[in-house]
Parts: C-alpha cells; structure tokens; sequence
C-alpha cells in the first residue's frame, strides 16, 4: 500500500511527474493498472490546482524569478517555440516529454490560453502519456521477464 502511495506522490511532484514514476512502478512489481491509475490522478490533481490558482501562482512565480535573477530558462524558452508552432494542444501533448505537465500548463496559460482548454488539453495529453508510459513499460518488462 505504501508503494501506491508513494506513486501518487512521486506524479504529483513536478520534476518527477509520470515519466519517470510510471516505468519505476511497473518495474518495482506494483500492479501496472493501479500504477497508471494513481499515477494519473496525482498528476493531474496538482496541474489542477495549479489552473486553478494559476493568477496567485504566476505572481508568486515571478518574484521568485525575480529574486534569483532569473529572466529566462532553456524550458521556458522551448515551450515558446513550441507554443509558436503547435499552439496549446501541441504544448499539452509535447510537454509531458519535453518540459514537465506543470511547466507546460503554466507557460500555456502564461501566453493567453483560458482556465477551460488549458484543463481540457492537460488531461487528455496526460492521460495519454500515462497510457503510453504504463503499456509500453508493462509490455517491455514482461517481454524481458519471459525471455529470461
């Protein structure tokens, strides 16, 4: 149980998110559905809070920044490019991979994209991430074990 839990936690962390926590769940023996599961709804819950308090948020980030002396990062600046060319749903789905789920939300929202789509195109890219991290990771592992 406490391994379940610790992958719910591990998917809402950003950094660590469901790229990582996903294939270490289903490699450390953790049952693949649950896995992607908790994976998910951890993810998920912290992107959501962060669309929903993302003015407090974007203030808070900016000082931040401000008093590290930073202006710019090389994510905040690949999500831009992006964001050119593919616009939200392409920041949404790229990002998981790229540059994290919630950098990727809080850049989209930060160049105009609304509270609604910016939700919308976050679950569906994460939700289809899960699916690709936990099928591909359960698949490969059990193709090794049986080879052994």
């Amino acid at each position: 149980m406490w391994e379940y839990f610790l992958v719910f936690l591990g998917a809402a962390i950003p950094w660590l998110e469901i790229a990582l926590v996903i294939p270490i769940g289903i490699v450390s023996g953790l049952s693949p559905f649950w896995v992607m599961v908790l994976a998910f709804v951890g993810n998920m819950l912290t992107v959501g809070v962060l669309i929903i308090g993302f003015d407090k948020f974007k203030i808070w980030w900016i000082k931040r920044q401000e008093a590290k002396g930073k202006t710019k990062s090389k994510r905040s600046d690949r999500a831009k490019k992006i964001w050119s060319r593919y616009g939200l749903p392409g920041l949404a789905l790229l990002g998981p991979i790229l540059i994290g789920t919630h950098i990727a939300a809080f850049i989209g929202m930060t160049l105009g994209a609304s509270k609604k789509w910016t939700t919308l195109w976050m679950t569906v890219s994460i939700a289809l991430w899960t699916l690709v991290f936990g099928i591909l990771t359960a698949l490969g592992f059990d193709f090794f074990i049986r080879e052994i």
